[in-house]
C-alpha cells in the first residue's frame, strides 16, 4: 500500500530536487514539501504576485501563460514532469512575469522558501544539493535561450534583414 507519506518521498526521491542526496537526506527534504495534485485549468500562481513557492512536476504538465484569461492571451512554455516552476522568483521573491496554470490533471511538488531556509543550520548539505538543483535547472534554460536567440540572428541574416 502506497500511504500519503510514501507517495511523497518517492516523488521527491525521483525529482531533480533530489539528485545526488542519501535516502536519509531525502527523507529530511521530504518533510519540508507537499505533494498537492491539480486539476486541468488550475491557476497555481498569477502574473504580477509575488510568493516565495517552487514547483517541482511530478505528473502531468503546467504552462507558463502572459496575459492570462484576456484576448492578448499567449503561452510562453510548456512544462512536464522533472521540470522546475518559478525558480528564480522563488529565491528573490521577484513578482511573477507569467502565470502559472495545468493544462491537465497532475502533481507537483511545492517547496516554499521557509522551508527550504529552515535547513540551513540543521542539513547545510542539503540545502547546498537543492540549490544545485535548481542552479542547473537555470542553466539548462539559459543555454537553451542563448542557443534559441543565436538559431533567430542566423535567420535574420540569411535573409539580408528581410524577415
Amino acid at each position: 500500500m502506497n500511504t500519503p507519506a510514501q507517495a511523497l518521498y518517492d516523488a521527491v526521491k525521483a525529482s531533480r530536487l533530489a539528485e545526488g542526496l542519501s535516502d536519509e537526506q531525502v527523507s529530511v527534504l521530504a518533510r519540508v514539501l507537499r505533494l498537492e495534485s491539480v486539476q486541468p485549468q488550475q491557476v497555481l500562481a498569477r502574473e504580477g504576485d509575488a510568493d516565495n513557492r517552487l514547483y517541482a512536476i511530478v505528473q502531468g504538465s503546467l504552462v507558463i501563460v502572459k496575459h492570462a484569461g484576456t484576448p492578448d492571451e499567449t503561452t510562453l512554455v510548456t512544462l512536464g514532469a522533472s521540470d522546475f516552476a518559478h525558480e528564480l522568483g522563488f529565491l528573490d521573491g521577484a513578482p511573477r512575469y507569467a502565470s502559472l496554470m495545468a493544462t491537465g490533471p497532475g502533481q507537483v511538488l511545492v517547496l516554499e522558501r521557509e522551508g527550504l531556509e529552515s535547513l540551513i543550520d540543521s542539513h547545510p548539505r542539503i540545502l547546498y544539493g537543492v540549490m544545485c538543483a535548481i542552479v542547473r535547472t537555470v542553466h539548462r534554460v539559459q543555454t537553451r535561450l542563448s542557443m534559441q536567440a543565436s538559431e533567430l540572428t542566423n535567420y535574420i541574416v540569411k535573409q539580408h534583414g528581410r524577415y
